[in-house]
Order: structure tokens, then sequence, then C-alpha cells
């Protein structure tokens, strides 16, 4: 079950990148980040105030757990790394054609099983060196076929945000695993719709300080911002598959290993869109780049069974 959950997740994440794309284009990041944690937050804030409530009963999909700050702590923590996360991940998508940003982002699982052997003390099986060795090789093509664009990945400092965001990204997700693992496995025990609901909330109010801080001075010189309705969607689809990403890893024998490289699928829906609705350039040798990041997943997920 948990398997099926995690290619759903995939296909909703890869909307969600389009729509992010969409929504960045000629547009302010910040107000668009500030946005979409706004609407994620309004999307879980009625699950939270019907749970405590007791409208909710704790036998339902939706219910969210009460907590207090020792448990808070952890969700804070959470918050200020996918945060950073996707600062880093806006600022890039928007510089660069999202055919170049998905294949990138694609192998992030490569980092996730890098920090379960640092972590988690795992050991790669010989596919998942093979995984490894070929998501290397997928990227040393993509840096070559991103020069034919303009795109040098050892200066461009887009580039540099994206990586930026898939390391964080990953350190996510071992976190999460983390938060979910429960107490007598090593974890923390969390409610995974209490994680979900309180990250977004949490992330409101740094982004409207950074709003406030940061952007609102410098409105008048920098990129203005736009009202676009894929905004919504934004964080519609991101609250969907965090939703569905979330619920799979509350189940026995869930591995974050195979999920995170599941998840990385979404680079499929991002990049037909990049072909078919931004008309973006030199796919031939993209299209090469993204199967052999494709088939370094393969062996990841053979490897890791």
């Amino acid at each position: 079950m948990w398997l099926i959950l995690a290619f759903l997740s995939a296909f909703l994440l890869g909307f969600y990148d389009v729509f992010k794309k969409k929504s960045l284009n000629g547009n302010a990041v910040i107000p668009v980040l500030l946005l979409n944690t706004l609407f994620s937050s309004l999307i879980f804030l009625p699950f939270i105030v019907l749970s405590a409530n007791g409208t909710l009963s704790e036998d339902s999909l939706f219910y969210t757990h009460t907590y207090g700050w020792e448990e808070h702590k952890y969700i804070l923590m959470k918050s200020v790394i996918v945060l950073s996360s996707w600062l880093f991940g806006y600022f890039g998508i928007k510089h660069l054609p999202i055919t170049i940003v998905g294949p990138i982002n694609a192998t992030r699982p490569v980092m996730v099983l890098v920090g379960a052997l640092t972590f988690f003390g795992e050991r790669l099986s010989l596919f998942q060196w093979i995984g490894v060795i070929t998501a290397m090789v997928s990227l040393y093509l993509l840096s070559r076929t991103g020069k034919k664009e303009g795109i040098d990945f050892r200066h461009n400092k887009w580039i540099v945000f994206v990586l930026a965001a898939n390391i964080l990204g990953a350190l996510s997700g071992l976190y999460d695993k983390y938060l979910m693992a429960a107490p007598e496995n090593g974890g923390v025990g969390l409610d995974k719709m209490a994680v979900q609901s309180w990250y977004n909330i949490y992330q409101f109010f740094m982004m409207g300080a950074m709003l406030l801080i940061l952007w609102l001075p410098t409105r008048k010189r920098t990129t203005p911002f736009h009202w676009e309705w894929s905004i919504i969607l934004i964080s519609i689809f991101l609250s969907a598959a965090d939703f569905v990403y979330f619920y799979s890893l509350s189940l026995d024998g869930a591995m974050i290993s195979i999920v995170s490289m599941i998840r990385r699928g979404s680079v499929i829906v991002s990049f037909l869109f990049g072909a078919m609705v931004f008309h973006e350039k030199n796919l031939k040798a993209k299209v090469v780049d993204l199967a052999l990041v494709l088939l370094s997943m393969v062996f990841l997920f053979i490897g890791s069974r």
C-alpha cells in the first residue's frame, strides 16, 4: 500500500513543480512562497480546530493530535529545513528551465541514500552503487546539455541554489522518517497530520517576517509581484502530495529510501510539461539525461528491496 501511495505522491508532485514554474515566471519569489504557505495553512487549519474540539475522532484519517512544546520543537525544526529548501528551490526554478531542474531534483534519492548510509548505518549493495554512479553520470551529461543554453553548472548560482535545495530536501526526507518512527524504533513518533499542518503554519509566519524585512523595503528595485491563479494550485497539489507521502511513511514497512526514489518520478510529469507547455530547448539531449536519471532510480529501487 505504501508503494502505491508513493507513486500517487510522485504524480501530484509533478504538477506541483509545473504550477510552481508557471507562478514564478517573471514573478517575485518571496510573495509567491508566502501565499503558498498561507493557502497550505488554510487547507489544514480546519482539521486542527475540528480535532481540538472533538468533532473529528481519533479514528479519522484527518485527525490532528494536540502536542506541547516538547513535540512542536521538532516540527519547528522541520519548518526551518523545508522553508530553506523551498527558498533555494523557488529561486532556482524561476531562473532555470524546468527540463534542467527536474532531472537535477530527481537525483535527490542518491543524497537520501548517502544520508541513510551516514546516519542510519545502512550499507550500499552492488545495485545501489550502480544507481549512484549512473546518477552522477547523468548529472555530468546534464551539465554539458546546459552549456548549450548558456548554463555553466560550475559558475551558475541558480544551479548552486537547486543543488542546495536538494541537499536540504534530502535532509528533510531523513528527518521525516525520524519524526514518524515510533520511539521504540529510535524516532519521535509524531502524528503525520500534526507535522504537516503545523509545519505549514510555522512557515507562513516565517515567510511573513521575510516579506516585511527583506522584500517590502526593496520591492521597487526587484521583480514585481503579480497574481497568478496557479499559485493556489501550488498549495493544493503540494498539500495533497505531502499528505499522501506522510501517510505512506506512517505505514508499517515503509522505507524512506524507496519512497524518496519513487517521488522523484515526478520529473516525468514536469519534463513533459516543460516540453509541451513551456516549449523548452534541447529536448533530445535532455531526454537521454532524464533516461539515465530514471535508470539510476531503477537500480536504487532494486538494490533497496
